[in-house]
């Protein structure tokens, strides 16, 4: 029997919900759409459907096999479009996994703009700062911040995300403008506790020499927003990146300090599997966030501000 067609019974009984009605999509008889599914499932070794008279229910496995299942399709209708017209319509479903500060303040935007040149895509976000299996999860792309630790993905660098040193105007008023890393010291800290050490900040000095200053803070959070609500707050100050605090500096509520001093700086990457055809869809976005995110991006002009004095 022919794997596509069974393969395509599949994927339209689960969608249907029936055998009947599905038979009626493919313009065939019930009684073949059901050899297809059992002929797979016998192929597979593996019980992919659940039957009663009243009810389909996917197994486990079933579930994880209609995923993949509809994604190839979606690649098929995608790259048969493609042929057949000079510039392919791009269609489909793109799961993107992407941290969530950043994918609040920094890509609905995009996402807008992409979904509007290309209306026949849809988007499947995870917007969390765990660090999803894309693999395992079934996800065609994610954004991650960091340093690359799974060598198997492929990644194509988009921007530099920079940290800076800020506190409210009346922090600084209060308790003094530092003026050297090692002031820190003597300052309340607010620290951001997913780290591997939340008390050392690293930084390069002017001379390119790479330091640390080790801190006794008066407050640790998991969430980068909250900090910097805090030290919007009066309560300290705060390390973090431009793309959270930009807004906030921009308003007048937090003011760079120490600028004259390299704080980290994280590599940004859009990281895909290793799959022998990556889609149009998925290049296409990939090369969509690199044009979007090339240059200064404008949270790093945002934190361009002077230093204040007292």
């Amino acid at each position: 029997m022919n794997k596509f067609e069974e393969f395509q019974a599949f994927i339209a009984v689960v969608d249907a919900g029936s055998f009947t009605v599905a038979a009626d999509r493919l313009g065939s008889a019930k009684s073949a759409v059901s050899r297809r599914v059992s002929s797979l499932e016998e192929r597979l070794g593996v019980q992919l459907l659940h039957r009663t008279t009243r009810v389909l229910n996917l197994t486990e496995t079933g579930r994880s096999f209609y995923d993949h299942g509809t994604r190839i399709l979606a690649d098929l209708e995608e790259a048969e479009t493609a042929v057949q017209q000079e510039h392919g319509e791009l269609r489909g479903t793109l799961r993107f996994a992407l941290p969530l500060s950043f994918g609040v303040r920094h890509l609905c935007g995009p996402i807008a703009t992409f979904c509007q040149q290309h209306p026949k895509i849809r988007f499947d976000l995870d917007l969390n700062d765990r660090r999803v299996d894309l693999i395992e999860e079934n996800f065609d792309l994610a954004l991650r911040i960091g340093r690359l630790s799974d060598s198997s993905l492929i990644a194509r660098r988009l921007f530099d995300a920079r940290t800076v040193i800020c506190a409210s105007p009346h922090y600084l008023h209060v308790h003094g403008v530092p003026e050297t890393p090692d002031d820190l010291r003597d300052h309340q800290c607010l620290v951001y506790s997913n780290l591997a050490d939340p008390d050392k900040w690293s930084y390069e000095d002017r001379d390119g020499n790479k330091k640390s200053v080790k801190l006794k803070h008066v407050m640790s959070a998991s969430s980068g927003d909250f900090l910097s609500n805090a030290a919007a707050h009066g309560m300290g100050l705060v390390m973090q990146p431009t793309f959270i605090v930009s807004q906030t500096i921009r308003s007048g509520n937090l003011v760079p300090v120490l600028i004259d001093y390299r704080w980290p700086v994280t590599p940004a990457y859009a990281v895909y599997p290793p799959t022998r055809h990556l889609s149009y869809r998925v290049r296409a976005f990939i090369d969509f966030l690199a044009e979007k995110f090339s240059g200064t991006p404008q949270w790093d002009r945002d934190c361009e501000a002077p230093m204040p004095r007292q």
